[in-house]
């Protein structure tokens, strides 16, 4: 392996065995889950918002270490950001961070379920707010 690899590895493990923002949130702003029963991974995201700004986001649930950490590291870089930021989040935003970014086919819905789940309760609470957030369900639906 590559020193790049190498590091990259050493993330994904420490992640997983010690993924950041860990939790659940009482009374959340938004909540979603969603599961991948092909591999049984299981994430809830909670998030609140104010002011149009993401204030804390925590996650919970069972995962491989590529599922857990890449919702660790979606957490960290949602966190303090504006809804319109994290409408913008990509899928290579994430799998970067952690040089997934040739992961494999098998894999990607592991890597990318916390997107998912996040995108997916992101458009429930703008939905709910009569936001136009129909793109944001098609960017969802369409991740994998």
């Amino acid at each position: 392996m590559s020193d790049n690899a190498d590091i990259y590895h050493e993330m994904i493990v420490d992640y997983s065995r010690h993924p950041s923002n860990f939790g659940k949130i009482e009374n959340p702003t938004v909540h979603y889950h969603d599961s991948n029963p092909l591999c049984g991974d299981s994430i809830d995201i909670y998030m609140n918002v104010d002011n149009d700004k993401v204030s804390d986001i925590k996650f919970s649930g069972r995962g491989c270490a590529i599922c857990l950490a890449c919702t660790s590291v979606l957490t960290e870089i949602v966190k303090g950001k504006s809804i319109e930021d994290v409408r913008k989040i990509q899928k290579n935003d994430v799998l970067g961070e952690l040089g997934l970014e040739n992961l494999q086919a098998v894999r990607i819905k592991c890597a990318l379920l916390s997107l998912k789940v996040l995108k997916y309760g992101l458009y429930s609470y703008l939905a709910a707010k009569d936001a136009n957030a129909d793109a944001l369900k098609q960017e969802a639906s369409s991740l994998y």
